[in-house]
Order: structure tokens, then C-alpha cells, then sequence
């Protein structure tokens, strides 16, 4: 995933001068080549994310096109007042990159993991927010942020969980991606980011009648896709790696209390932080996130 982001990042910044990488001090070898092909375009802001936040607020306002990095614990969990205020509020056409959401940075502990950088960020208003799941759907939102008007926050999660998708796939901002086609009435499974690989494996082993479907926007999302999908339905299980408040599974159960009730099981991230420090796969067992506790919350829930 990081290397299809710098990929495309560099791809992006050859094509037009004016887009420009603000980095807090982080990166480092993912940026070799884009300081080597672009150096002009490359800005190291140190370890200031809010003056950094300001600064592309205002190379905005200057015609650039800002992609502002950092990890996700720190943009923008640690910005949120300047993304709200400098970026969201006058819709200025900056995007932020969270990098190492979830818990990719487990044992530097709960200052680095970041678990809560959806729910903050939706609801900041004309604030996108973009979960890509691998490699083509990073390269696929990269390309839609830019295109955009306004300001368009992208979390990239753990990079090394394999590809959901065998090309890149047609994706439309709003739209979620159909993985695996299910059957009417069976049950269906939403996932976003690391989880979407989890929830692809767990359907082809156990469940397969299941439909599967990445969802790469948080907002905007289609609502009446996400109505349809849920109508014919018989139980919906949303994974994410993420707070069960405020993430993906709150939009699927706000969308369909609203237009088509349905049984959800929300997999997330309780409403606690990490008791220890440890690895990835630790965390993700810590939390209830590995594959085998997933699998007995489903089953639990379906009988």
C-alpha cells in the first residue's frame, strides 16, 4: 500500500507542479523517490503538524495542491482544530494522509496507535474520508483526492495484508466495491481497510454464499447502495480496525435504522485503549480482531 501511494504521489506531483508533500518529519526512505524526481515540491515541516496543517492551508489558498503526511495518530487526531478551522471550514482543496491507522505501530503504545481518526474526522463538515484496502484501491483514491475540490482525509492501515482486488478496480467516490458477489438473502459482509482481506478469507471458508464489499469512502458513502445491500440481506457484519463508535459500522447502522433495518454485527475496536504494548498480531488478538475471534463473534451471532 505505502508503495502504491508513493508511486502515485510521484506520478501526481510530475504531471503538475503545484502539487506539493508536506511531511512532519516522517517517511523518510518512502519519500526517496519523490524527493530525487520532485525535489522542489518536497517540504519537511518537522515535528510541528499544526504549523504544517496551517502552511497548506494557506499554499492552498496560493493555487497548490497540498498532500499533507503524517502518521494517523498525528494527522489528524493531533490537528483535528486546524484541519476543522485552516482546511475543512473554507473547503480548500488539501489531503490528508494518515498513515499507520489502526494498530500498525503497536509498540510505540497508545500515543501512536489510532483508533479513532474516523470517528473525528466525519463529522467535521465537507471533511472526505477514505479507507483504502490495498494497493490498487490506495493508487484508485490517490487519484480521486486529487481530483477533488475539497479537502479529502485518506487513513492507510497495515500494508502488507495482501490484495482484495486482482486489478485496479472502477471505483467512484461514495461507491463501495463488490469483492465477491453473494447470494440474495444470505448474509453479507461490509469491511474497510486491513479487515477487508480478513472478511474476504473468512466468506470463502465458511460462508460461501456471502457477499462481500470493501467499503474505500466513509463519507461520502451511497446510502441507497448501502440500503439495497442490507435489504436483501439476512445479517450484515461490518469489520473494521477501528472504534466500533463512530466508524464504519456506526454509517451502515445510521443508514439502515433510517431505510432498511437489518441485524448488523459491528467489529471494531471496544471502547477501551490497549492494556499492553506488543506486536501487530498481538494487538489485533488483545482487541479481538485476529481471524479466529472474529470467526466466533460471527458464528455467536448468527445462531
Amino acid at each position: 500500500m505505502r508503495a502504491a501511494f508513493s508511486d502515485t504521489l510521484v506520478r501526481l506531483a510530475k504531471a503538475d507542479p503545484n502539487v506539493l508533500l508536506l511531511t512532519g518529519d516522517h517517511g523518510y526512505a518512502l519519500f526517496d523517490d519523490f524527493r530525487r524526481e520532485c525535489p522542489a515540491q518536497y517540504i519537511n515541516a518537522g515535528i510541528a503538524e499544526q504549523n504544517m496543517v496551517g502552511m497548506a492551508a494557506g499554499m492552498a489558498r496560493a493555487g497548490f495542491r497540498p498532500f499533507v503526511y503524517g502518521l494517523s495518530a498525528f494527522i489528524p487526531v493531533r490537528v483535528l482544530e486546524q484541519i476543522k478551522l485552516d482546511v475543512a471550514h473554507d473547503q480548500l482543496p488539501v489531503i490528508l494522509i494518515g498513515d499507520g491507522a489502526g494498530f500498525v505501530y503497536s509498540q510505540l503504545g497508545t500515543s501512536h496507535q489510532s483508533t479513532e481518526d474516523i470517528a473525528c474526522t466525519r463529522a467535521i463538515p465537507h471533511l472526505s474520508v477514505y479507507s483504502p484496502a490495498d494497493r490498487f484501491e490506495v493508487a484508485a483514491c490517490m487519484e480521486l483526492a486529487y481530483q477533488a475540490k475539497g479537502p479529502v482525509y485518506l487513513r492507510m492501515g497495515k500494508s502488507d495484508r495482501g490484495d482484495v482486488h486482482m486489478a485496479a478496480p472502477q471505483a467512484k467516490v461514495g461507491r463501495l466495491l463488490e469483492i465477491k458477489p453473494g447470494q440474495s438473502g444470505d448474509v453479507a459482509f461490509i469491511a474497510t481497510g486491513s479487515l477487508v482481506r480478513t472478511a474476504v478469507d473468512i466468506a470463502a471458508e465458511s460462508y460461501p454464499d456471502a457477499a462481500v464489499w470493501s467499503a474505500p469512502f466513509i463519507k461520502p458513502i451511497d446510502g441507497q447502495q448501502v440500503a439495497a445491500i442490507c435489504a436483501q440481506s439476512r445479517a450484515v457484519i461490518v469489520l473494521e480496525e477501528h472504534s466500533v463508535l463512530g466508524g464504519l459500522g456506526s454509517v451502515i447502522t445510521e443508514i439502515t435504522a433510517e431505510y432498511a433495518p437489518v441485524r448488523i454485527l459491528r467489529v471494531g475496536v471496544q471502547d477501551r485503549f490497549s492494556h499492553h504494548c506488543g506486536s501487530y498480531e498481538y494487538l489485533l488478538q488483545e482487541h479481538g480482531l485476529d481471524r479466529t475471534a472474529i470467526e466466533q463473534k460471527i458464528r455467536h451471532f448468527l445462531q
